[in-house]
């Protein structure tokens, strides 16, 4: 699906409904603070209440873009209501499906990801307007319950989900016949709640979400499930970590092998170039061929320029703050080595290093099972090592990357 369902934020705030959500929406956070991960063990996934003995590094992106002299007080804002709903994310609510959705605002947290990507590339001087875009969200919501959206009282199930959809894929979202499943579940759950909320849903509502890219989410009764539909069952947690992949790898700078891992392209690209403090040191290329070496060349001049005007030459900031958001949500120990990958590449040795011994302690007596596995264990290997010699080398530490990667020249117009 080609293009993200749209929703237009009124030119004015618009009134919500007190049962919607419980009056007025807070602000996407309250403090510009850095956020930074619990303790080493927690962010490498072992979720739960508390943290752990020592805290892990900071999560350098605002810090390093504050360092260059780039503004980051709506970027550290939007992160800091983003980390606000991932904290209402217990081990309970967090297994359970979006038709339910307790705990964290989905459609918040997903708005505060969208508004910290924009403050990242437009710098403008009013953030993304969240609260118009949940007021917009909102009276989407609960225009279904008016008018002649709605189906008779007492209707069956199927009945229901039928006038859902007619109103949701028809006549409102899918202007241009396509869209983002991830944003179109999503809509389709804050839907599912106001009818709730309203006392009008009187069966056991579940949303089925597709795996192809051709289908659209579509609600069902869940006493009349069959075997088989668990898997298309979309939880609270799944679709932040979703919408964050999904973001990662549209972002993610190194993408000329299509058939590799991102970690494996991006320890890949240290043998193309430097590509992190801009000196022009020679390097053995061995077997790559000229296509990939002007190609490698060309995405290290974009990225050391800050060119935006496409995403699959890729955006490093975007895909530091998706790794970091990821990281935030404690979901899988290899989120912590594609951060450190991308570390590497921004000069930021020392945390590099920690978010690689953090991933190599987290999957340590865990068996390889495919040949892939194999080549991104060896990478980790190779590029710890790496790391490992630059911290070895005298004066390094007198070389700071921010100002050097973020340069002057790294703005998107």
């Amino acid at each position: 699906m080609s293009c993200a369902a749209a929703w237009s934020p009124p030119s004015s705030a618009i009134g919500r409904n007190p049962g919607r959500r419980g009056g007025r929406r807070r602000t996407c956070c309250s403090s510009s603070s850095a956020v930074r991960p619990r303790a080493a063990a927690a962010a490498a996934g072992q979720q739960g209440e508390g943290g752990g003995a020592g805290e892990a590094p900071r999560l350098v992106l605002h810090d390093s873009l504050d360092a260059a002299g780039v503004a980051t007080a709506h970027a550290r804002a939007a992160r800091e209501g983003f980390a606000a709903q991932v904290g209402r994310l217990t081990r309970v609510n967090a297994g359970t499906s979006i038709a339910i959705s307790r705990g964290a605002d989905l459609a918040r947290a997903a708005l505060c990801v969208a508004a910290e990507d924009d403050s990242l590339v437009s710098h403008s001087s009013v953030p993304l307007p969240v609260d118009a875009f949940i007021a917009r969200l909102d009276d989407l919501s609960t225009g279904f319950c008016a008018g002649g959206n709605f189906p008779p009282s007492r209707a069956p199930p199927e009945v229901f989900f039928d006038y859902l959809d007619r109103y949701l894929y028809v006549h409102k979202v899918l202007t241009c016949r396509s869209g983002s499943a991830l944003m179109l579940a999503l809509i389709y759950s804050e839907i599912l709640k106001t009818v709730r909320i309203y006392g009008l849903l009187d069966f056991d509502a579940e949303i089925f979400f597709p795996t192809d890219l051709n289908s659209l989410p579509r609600g069902y009764d869940r006493q009349k499930s069959k075997f088989g539909d668990e898997p298309h069952i979309m939880t609270s947690k799944s679709l932040l970590v979703e919408i964050l992949k999904t973001l990662k790898a549209t972002f993610w700078p190194f993408q000329f092998n299509q058939s590799s891992s991102l970690f494996l392209n991006a320890v890949a690209a240290n043998h193309h170039g430097p590509g992190t403090l801009g000196d022009n040191q020679t390097r053995s290329h061995g077997n790559i061929s000229a296509i990939e070496m002007a190609a490698a060349k060309a995405a290290q001049h974009r990225l050391m320029r800050g060119v935006w005007t496409n995403v699959r030459f890729g955006d490093m900031r975007r895909a530091l703050a998706a790794c970091e958001r990821l990281i935030l949500l404690q979901h899988d120990p290899h989120e912590l080595r594609d951060y450190a990958a991308l570390l590497y590449h921004c000069g930021y040795y020392e945390e590099c290093l920690h978010y690689l011994s953090s991933y190599q302690t987290a999957m340590a007596g865990q068996s390889l099972s495919n040949r892939l596995e194999i080549l991104e264990d060896e990478a980790v290997d190779t590029l710890r090592a790496r790391v490992t010699l630059i911290l070895a080398e005298d004066g390094w530490s007198s070389r700071r990357p921010a100002a050097s990667y973020w340069t002057k020249n790294s703005e998107p117009w």
